[in-house]
């Protein structure tokens, strides 16, 4: 089982894009999918988000929350503690032999192209480089810049207020840019203080790049989706609390004296603000008592917001809506957002329910997200046990596939709608005994579960019944692959790391799978000793052009150089065609972080520059520094 260790703004990422979207307005629920399996046993997990009935209510319900979780520290956990891979972003059922790509409009026509690696291709995933074909947009160095795909130069740069932009969406000539406001935080408060996140709004249309408006929000930026021009953006706060420094961290007394600044503050301190700011004029919101709700059973102590904006339209306040809980995971379709919180990061502050027979569970929330405005909360479910990351969940036929891991062992589990819950139809476990779950994917009705501890078990589902889903084989190889990425033909691609058959990791390694027969059969396998990759946490580093079957991993050494391992796959074959690297001027990092087709040339991205390369021989194109 491997261990990671990372903050708490790490990994509250997916999770979070959801809950903020609940829609108290009475309107009509989404009926249950028509395809879904006849269900007549009895409803459970009673979990459900709900709203308050006053602000009086809000005020209370957080601040007895925080009394009961509050430390001699404050309120935030400093570091985490999770077993498995750190989380990434997930990747549904996309159509073989093709990434999924982004389905964002064209400022102009241009040639084929890739997109982001997102999780299903029609809702779109933040990232740092987008392209529409003839552009590439880029915030990889902080810094909004386009260039040109035909000419290959750079046209546009924009500095951007506040601090290092995370992530970007693009539709048409406009770009919503994420840039947390560095400058905001309070690094001697022990809860951070007051840091914000600003969502840019910017035009490219003429070849150029200007700031159309900025809608500054409370909290850090965790994550978000766009349908259609729709973007939902999610931040996640803290209550505007100072507590001091504590003396004597043992003491009760420090206990107590936190406990009193929460009973002393106002309700304004708890609701996250939102400053619009648009030709020089200013709009200052806060998020209304009414758009504010919790799962039953659990109070959390942050504020989970999500601010809905059309990229079509001009940038408003957001309509910003609330829940006070600790997401991890979001998954999202054209229709359906489900928000994934195994509450993890509250262990030790939650008792065993003996219900579920073990002391981790996750509870998931669907939402209809058919509309332009806020999501719908729909229906909720729990299943035992934690989640890798998105790929563990997945809607198909009206059923939603849940892959976790409870202790030694590991699951997965079908669920369906009935009214307002999400109720378990099917489920096959006994996965892993003694691992852990290191990456999920699912095709239609079969779904591929990697464990690893010293070895890496491929197991192969069998989902067609999803009241009786079965396990149709194992394969057991040295090793372990951190994301599995369909190709054509029936094969499957993993990337992750080789390993010695105690388990230590010697390196980066590329697995390709045949699936037509199961157990699954392992045909091919690239090693790169001593190396990592981005690809093992997050997907959107990936790319797969099935028109020219090229592979294009970013990897850094133990010696710290860093490139583009870019391999061809020939049927049953993968062959090293090159490893891309940029210049390296000096203070400037060159790891390349994202690959893209475009311009009919294959593109990498640092922060030094983008470079352009021949699809064929991988040879340079041209070189764009940023400088």
């Amino acid at each position: 089982m491997r261990r990671q260790w990372f903050t708490v703004g790490a990994v509250v990422v997916a999770g979070a894009c959801v809950a903020g979207g609940i829609f108290w307005s009475g309107a009509k629920t989404p009926a249950a999918p028509e395809t879904e399996v006849p269900y007549t046993g009895p409803i459970t997990g009673g979990v459900r988000l709900v709203a308050y009935d006053s602000c009086a209510d809000v005020e209370a319900d957080l601040k007895r929350a925080a009394r009961k979780k509050v430390t001699a520290w404050g309120l935030d956990d400093v570091t985490l503690y999770r077993s498995g891979p750190m989380p990434a972003p997930a990747a549904g059922d996309a159509a073989p032999g093709k990434a999924a790509t982004s389905k964002s409009g064209a400022g102009k026509p241009g040639p084929d192209h890739s997109g982001t690696n997102n999780h299903e291709a029609a809702a779109d995933e933040p990232d740092l480089v987008k392209t529409d074909g003839a552009r590439i947009v880029t915030v990889v160095d902080g810094t909004l810049r386009v260039v040109d795909t035909a000419t290959r130069k750079l046209t546009a740069s924009l500095p951007l207020p506040g601090g290092q932009a995370t992530a970007l969406l693009l539709e048409r000539d406009r770009a919503l840019v994420a840039v947390p406001k560095v400058e905001a935080i309070d690094y001697d408060s022990p809860t951070g203080g007051d840091s914000s996140t600003a969502l840019v709004l910017v035009d490219l249309s003429d070849g150029g790049a200007r700031i159309e408006g900025t809608l500054t929000v409370d909290g850090a930026y965790l994550d978000g989706r766009q349908v259609g021009s729709v973007a939902r953006i999610v931040a996640r706060s803290r209550p505007r609390l100072a507590f001091p420094q504590p003396a004597d961290p043992s003491s009760t007394t420090a206990v107590e004296r936190n406990r009193e600044i929460i009973d002393d503050s106002p309700l304004e301190q708890w609701l996250p603000r939102a400053t619009l700011e648009v030709d020089g004029q200013r709009v200052e919101k806060r998020v209304d008592c009414g758009s504010v709700s919790r799962p039953s059973g659990y109070t959390g102590t942050a504020m989970l917001t999500v601010y809905t904006v059309d990229l079509r339209a001009d940038l408003g306040t957001g309509e910003p809506v609330s829940i006070a809980a600790d997401g991890d995971t979001v998954y999202g379709t054209a229709t359906s957002l489900y928000v994934a919180d195994d509450q993890w990061s509250r262990t030790g502050n939650m008792p065993v329910d003996p219900r579920r027979g073990t002391d981790s569970h996750t509870d998931i929330h669907r939402f209809d997200i058919t509309g332009d405005g806020k999501p719908v909360y729909v229906a909720s479910g729990s299943v035992g046990g934690t989640l890798v990351n998105q790929y563990a969940l997945s809607e198909h036929k009206g059923n939603l596939r849940v892959a976790t891991t409870a202790g030694q062992r590991s699951a997965v589990t079908v669920l369906s709608q009935r009214d307002r819950g999400l109720v378990k139809i099917g489920e096959v476990g006994g996965l892993g005994v003694g691992e852990a779950i290191q990456s999920v994917r699912y095709l239609g009705d079969t779904a591929y579960v990697v464990t690893f501890r010293r070895t890496d078990p491929l197991y192969t589902i069998d989902l067609r019944d999803p009241t009786r889903p079965k396990v149709a084989g194992e394969l057991k190889i040295t090793g372990y692959s951190a994301y599995l990425h369909p190709l054509d033909d029936g094969r499957l691609l993993g990337v992750g790391q080789e390993a010695t058959t105690e388990g230590r990791v010697t390196g980066t390694q590329v697995s390709l799978f045949d699936t037509t027969t199961a157990p699954a059969r392992r045909v091919a396998q690239h090693h790169l000793p001593g190396a990592n990759s981005e690809v093992e946490f997050d997907p959107h580093a990936f790319l797969y052009w099935a028109e020219r079957d090229l592979i294009a991993i970013p990897v850094d050494t133990a010696r710290g150089s860093g490139g583009v391992l870019v391999l061809r796959r020939s049927g049953d074959q993968l062959t090293e065609l090159a490893t891309l690297r940029h210049p390296e001027p000096s203070r400037v990092d060159s790891r390349v972080r994202r690959t893209l087709v475009a311009g009919d040339a294959l593109w990498t991205i640092s922060s030094a520059g983008v470079q352009a390369a021949d699809l064929d021989t991988a040879g340079q194109l041209a070189w764009v520094p940023f400088g």
